[in-house]
């Protein structure tokens, strides 16, 4: 597919949303030519930030509040939005009538000449992909960010130069469209699995089969880069057919692979073993920034990176927004946002980060996840919390309560605002404490999204006197 042959075509968009996503697909298909018709549920009203930052683009139909039948079989091609299932049943009625059904991730690998890197996993996805970002540009290589974040995956096509290396943060919604047109990055990165999306897939196996699609249509001399220590993926690496590249928090002593010994990181090249940097060097805090980094070594190393370049700009990351970032000290209480934890095992992570007394902030929206190992580690390791109100947050506070015994047993806060759980974590803590905001869960029905409760996080911890 070329860029050209989306002009005139008639194109309907399905999800404007507020993420930027929406916004970055119109505008890209709209400068290609394309006819576009956008469609979403929520009303003008809702939908006004983005709106305003489409103001500019003329003869654009828009039907909101609702969708309509005819827009997904009267058309050339149907763009869904990453979280609109294929079940879906307009989705369903334009694939019956042989229309195609594409995603910002479909249509970029159809588009993209250039390599591509792609990084998916249910935990640190967003790290990685920026480690591997950093480490290209020390090497003096021209990268380019695709999807990190909340930066549009579209609207960076038009950047893309004759010896650009694309790097694409790839969630287990995006890699579902791969999979109906057999496409794989040439270096696929998976960073863990865990139980996350359980409110979007109906089995564990489900959500599985969409992320092996980052190496399932690989070519030979394609890189897949594997986490060694998490089960499930190691299961998966069985069914890799393209050059495999392990990483561990334990030695390797077999294939390519890149692990940890003795409080430093070795590469193994098959042949030799090369210390490349000892962990007292890096900055940024926790285990599982660790993984990160290894992951990010292996992809590189596939790229051809040279050692020294990676060292270089690892040891000078501190780190990304919404990921255990530093707010601020006040009267020797740390703030630390770690927004992007919405999972158990991202909390877990979280709190594992500290060694000091936490203040926590947790709870939220259920995305129907197991919660009793974070409870467990909420009554075992942590100083005091704040819960913010949400449909997990019930199952949260009875699994901690499960953990601690009759004589400890209290009744548990739940806010129904940022700045008061800011506040009362404010009054809880003393010299020497960190307040995290770290809830474990999703963010929706409170705030916007998770980058928006970490936004409000920080700015109530601003307004602290």
């Amino acid at each position: 597919m070329k860029i050209e042959d989306l002009k005139n075509k008639k194109i309907t968009i399905m999800g404007l949303g507020l993420l930027g996503g929406g916004v970055g697909t119109v505008r890209f298909l709209f400068g290609a030519g394309a006819k576009l018709i956008v469609t979403d549920l929520k009303l003008k009203g809702e939908l006004a930030p983005s709106l305003e930052k489409l103001k500019d683009l003329k003869n654009i139909e828009y039907v909101l509040g609702q969708h309509r039948p005819e827009d997904f079989v009267n058309t050339d091609m149907v763009v869904k939005s990453p979280p609109v299932s294929w079940n879906n049943k307009y989705i369903k009625l334009a694939l019956e009538k042989n229309i195609p059904v594409e995603m910002d991730s479909s249509l970029f690998f159809k588009l993209c000449k250039n390599p591509i890197i792609g990084i998916t996993g249910t935990r640190g996805k967003t790290t990685t992909a920026t480690l591997i970002f950093e480490i290209l540009k020390a090497a003096g290589k021209n990268a380019l960010k695709v999807g990190v974040g909340q930066i549009p995956a579209l609207s960076k096509l038009n950047e893309i130069k004759k010896d650009s290396i694309v790097v694409f943060e790839l969630s287990s919604w995006r890699l579902s469209a791969l999979e109906r047109y057999k496409l794989s990055p040439q270096i696929a990165v998976i960073t863990n699995v865990y139980r996350d999306h359980l409110n979007y897939y109906k089995t564990m196996e489900d959500y599985i089969a969409d992320k092996k699609n980052v190496f399932l249509h690989q070519k030979h001399n394609d890189t897949c880069v594997i986490n060694w220590d998490n089960e499930l993926i190691r299961n998966l690496g069985e069914t890799v057919k393209s050059n495999l590249v392990r990483f561990s928090a334990n030695r390797i002593s077999s294939g390519k692979a890149v692990f940890v010994e003795k409080g430093a990181i070795y590469f193994n090249n098959e042949v030799d073993e090369k210390k490349l940097m000892d962990i007292a060097d890096i900055k940024i805090r926790g285990i599982h920034n660790i993984s990160n980094i290894l992951a990010a070594i292996g992809a590189c190393e596939a790229m051809g990176v040279d050692f020294s370049s990676m060292k270089k700009a690892i040891t000078g990351f501190s780190g990304i927004p919404h990921r255990l970032e530093f707010v601020r000290e006040i009267r020797g209480v740390k703030y630390f946002n770690d927004t992007a934890a919405t999972s158990p095992e991202g909390a877990i992570a979280g709190i594992g980060s500290f060694s000091e007394p936490i203040i926590l902030i947790s709870g939220g929206a259920d995305k129907n996840l197991e919660v009793s190992e974070l409870g467990k580690i909420i009554a075992e390791k942590i100083k005091g919390v704040i819960f913010l109100k949400g449909t997990a947050t019930e199952k949260i506070i009875n699994e901690v309560k499960k953990n601690i015994s009759i004589d400890e047993k209290k009744e548990f806060t739940v806010v129904d605002s940022m700045v008061k759980a800011v506040e009362l974590a404010r009054n809880a803590a003393e010299v020497g404490d960190v307040v995290l905001l770290s809830p474990g869960v999703a963010s929706f029905g409170l705030f916007q999204n998770e980058f928006d409760r970490g936004d409000k996080f920080k700015d109530a911890v601003k307004e602290l006197k």
